[in-house]
């Protein structure tokens, strides 16, 4: 039998929504008030979960400190407090929250501990939550 393991962690980071192949009216279009020149900035919440077998030995499908190291290290440390635009996994695609919960699932897919990554979910605001379940 399955089971699974969530966790959630918080980072901040700033983005500018703007497609380099876009016209200035199509990126206000498309984006608006996210096209801004000087970016804008989340609070975000990123949600992984772990799923597998329940270890006989610990009765845990994953050990939360063990996550909580990978994810820090590859995710929370990477974009935590910096523009996305910036970062290489950004250069060729628009730092869409769509994109960033992609790009965080490929960081972490193959580096659990244990487990398998059901998915990665990733809320922007009150309102707006983003899901990706295998990239």
């Amino acid at each position: 039998m399955k089971a699974y393991f969530g966790r959630r962690y918080m980072l901040s980071a700033s983005h500018r929504l703007h497609a380099e192949g876009l016209s200035a009216d199509e990126n206000l279009a498309a984006y608006g008030k996210c096209n801004n020149p000087r970016g804008h900035g989340h609070n975000y919440i990123v949600e992984v979960l772990a799923g597998g077998p329940v270890d006989q030995g610990t009765g845990m499908v994953i050990d939360m400190v063990a996550l909580d190291e990978t994810v820090r290290g590859r995710v929370i440390e990477r974009f935590d407090h910096t523009n996305l635009n910036m970062d290489p996994l950004f250069v060729n695609r628009v730092p869409t929250t769509e994109n960033l919960c992609r790009v965080v699932f490929g960081l972490l897919k193959d580096a659990l501990p244990a487990g398998e990554l059901e998915y990665v979910r990733i809320e922007e605001t009150e309102n707006n939550f983003f899901e990706c379940h295998g990239a």
